[in-house]
């Protein structure tokens, strides 16, 4: 790959790719090769999908130690998540106005101090803050990884290669992190699924600060009220139904904090009808076929997390997996979601995205009811090709869903809004993940426990996928091709 020499270029025009946004940032200044600066972005982006799935398999093992209920571990999963999906929208402008290559920069420094200070735990309060913090780092620097990419990537086949790595990472990067927990929690203790995250995040700050260029900020006024009302409904959602299933749901503490986001939500709206430049532009709103694709997105990771968190229960706690075979029994979703992520990009252009998606949204409910089927008659000898099969289907379900439901969303966006675009599709997975294993756990705890509940809520689990499978198959369009040069 050729590198650039002069001090700023152009960082491509009109951008007429399927799947990628409709124009891109106006400038760029190209340090080194544009496929090195590629991968740091989707090392990047893969370390903050793994660390949303590498401390379930080592979720056992910190209740054990921390002294942790079922529904308490679930803040461990969900106090990242809420923090990132709760404050993307806001890092997103931010990172636009101060630099998205500034931001992505300082996003990674507050994420690896925050990961060093979970590993160094003693109490779940402070593994709990600690990961709340990691999401706030990963909120902040998350936007960037898409704006830079597409701001260094030209348009055509260089772009396409880009978009498909990216799609890969965040497809794979869950089950990569389990299968990361399982020999580190196995190997060297549950410590160690934070402390990983230092080396990889040093190495990912040096190959940012040589390699990636730094965007025209944009000189916009921050929607200050917006972005404070769109967090404050995230995190009382999220906080109300995961405390529900300590509390229950006629607690006054969670019906307070249902409140608090219903009114959230209006001020939100309110906000934004006023604002020249809102954090979630009501327009991806106006209609089901700009909001069916996003509100997929909101529900389809609920799904994988879901599936991934009590699948990780299911093995250890219910079939006496060791942490490592926990991960080694999920490696076949990763080959899975690999296999098809390469062939989707080379039927796309033949069926369309609607029809891909569909595809890969059924293979997510079946492999989700089967392995709730797998739960249900769950004993001592239960053989582990029970649990590789809905696995792979599972997979390959997730590697034909992610790439055309996000190309839909971006190619919908419009073209001054394609940053919120990118932010609130980050955000709405983050968020549905959260809100989904909250509702899921519970369902768990409603429905008799581990034992006896497992199945019942591993089907509910497959009620997500099977509302985004509705959401986007009956508004998404199809993107038209290219015009030939």
């Amino acid at each position: 790959m050729t590198r650039d020499s002069s001090p700023t270029a152009p960082a491509g025009g009109p951008d007429t790719t399927v799947g990628s946004p409709a124009v891109g940032p106006a400038l760029a200044v190209r340090r080194g090769s544009v496929m090195l600066a590629v991968a740091i972005l989707v090392l990047t982006q893969l370390m903050f999908v793994v660390d949303t799935s590498i401390v379930n398999v080592a979720l056992p093992d910190i209740g054990r130690e921390l002294g942790l209920s079922s529904a308490g571990l679930s803040w461990v999963v969900t106090a990242y998540t809420l923090t990132f999906g709760g404050l993307i929208l806001l890092s997103g402008k931010v990172g636009s106005m101060i630099g998205p290559r500034r931001a992505l920069v300082i996003g990674v420094i507050v994420f690896v101090i925050a990961s060093i200070a979970g590993g160094l735990a003693t109490s779940a309060g402070v593994l709990v803050a600690a990961r709340a913090v990691q999401g706030v780092g990963a909120a902040l620097a998350a936007p960037s990884v898409m704006v830079l990419l597409m701001g260094i990537a030209t348009p055509g086949p260089q772009r396409s290669r880009a978009m498909s790595m990216f799609v890969l990472a965040v497809g794979s990067g869950a089950a990569v992190g389990l299968l990361a927990g399982g020999v580190l929690t196995q190997t060297l203790g549950w410590e160690w699924v934070m402390f990983v995250n230092a080396p990889i995040g040093v190495l990912v700050l040096l190959g940012a600060l040589r390699n990636l260029p730094e965007m025209e900020r944009q000189r916009t006024s921050l929607d200050i009220g917006g972005a404070a009302a769109s967090i404050l409904a995230m995190i009382a959602l999220v906080f109300a139904f995961t405390s529900a299933a300590d509390r229950g749901w006629t607690s006054p503490l969670v019906l307070g904090a249902f409140a608090v986001a219903a009114m959230s939500a209006l001020t939100l709206v309110a906000c934004e009808r006023r604002h020249a430049h809102p954090v979630m532009p009501l327009a991806f709103f106006a209609s089901m076929r700009s909001a069916g694709p996003l509100l997929s997105m909101l529900v389809i990771p609920a799904g994988q997390v879901g599936f991934l968190f009590f699948s990780t229960l299911l093995t250890q706690q219910v079939l006496g997996f060791t942490p490592m075979q926990t991960g080694l029994a999920l490696v076949p979703f990763t080959l899975g979601l690999i296999a098809t992520n390469q062939l989707t990009p080379r039927l796309l252009p033949r069926l369309g995205e609607r029809v891909i998606g569909i595809a890969g949204l059924t293979g997510l409910v079946l492999g989700i009811a089967w392995m709730a089927l797998v739960a249900s008659h769950a004993g001592p000898d239960t053989s582990i090709a029970t649990v590789l099969l809905p696995s792979i289907v599972l997979g390959a379900g997730a590697g034909a869903t992610f790439a055309p439901v996000t190309a839909v969303i971006m190619h919908q966006a419009p073209s001054e809004h394609i940053g919120a675009a990118a932010s609130l599709n980050q955000g709405l997975q983050q968020l549905g993940g959260g809100m989904g294993l909250a509702v899921l756990t519970s369902v768990l705890a409603a429905t008799g426990g581990l034992h006896s509940g497992l199945g019942a809520t591993l089907l509910a689990t497959a009620a997500f996928p099977l509302a985004g499978l509705i959401l986007f198959g009956l508004w998404a369009r199809r993107i038209p091709a290219p015009a030939a040069s």
